[in-house]
């Protein structure tokens, strides 16, 4: 048995009383994840998405938002919003390249298909490209979103859910 195997890592739906822990995941990951595809402006204006906690936790209410913890910590979330849309995968760095945001989107990829979905979307950042990629996701268009006076680029990707029963639109 490898010593870095995991056996307390799990999966729950968002509490209330994550928001403050999720919003410094949020920020952590930013911080420490982006900093080769993101400027430091552009960093600092993306964080400040999770300023107001309030407003950041109504954000995170309004759609399906799952927890993945390790020993019974927080370590990273994802959201899906309707049912076709993966959005807010964040992984805290010291948990990263660990199999959570894997775990994360397995999970979504599952409830949007029990939904009824036959696709999924996510709006990737330049630094999740590559993971969503090896994922089956294809690059639809690329973006620019300005933030707090910061333009930062990102992409739209799709993917068709095997097993699907609409056809794709």
């Amino acid at each position: 048995m490898s010593t870095h195997s995991d056996p307390k890592l799990a999966m729950r739906p968002m509490l209330p009383q994550d928001v403050p822990l999720l919003a410094e995941i949020f920020r952590a990951s930013i911080e420490e994840l982006t900093a080769e595809d993101y400027s430091e402006a552009q960093q600092a204006a993306w964080m400040a998405a999770a300023d107001d906690e309030a407003a950041f936790g109504k954000r995170l209410g309004a759609g399906l938002t799952l927890v993945a913890t390790v020993a019974g910590a927080p370590v990273g979330f994802v959201m899906l919003k309707g049912t076709e849309t993966l959005d807010l995968l964040y992984v805290h760095p010291g948990a990263a390249r660990h199999g959570i945001a894997t775990m994360l989107c397995d999970a979504i990829e599952q409830l949007a298909k029990a939904r009824g979905a036959a696709k999924l979307t996510v709006d990737s950042s330049d630094t999740a490209e590559p993971f969503f990629r090896r994922r089956g996701f294809e690059a639809q268009q690329r973006n620019t979103v300005v933030v707090a006076d910061e333009w930062l680029g990102n992409t739209t990707m799709r993917k068709t859910l095997a097993g699907a029963e609409r056809p794709d639109a």
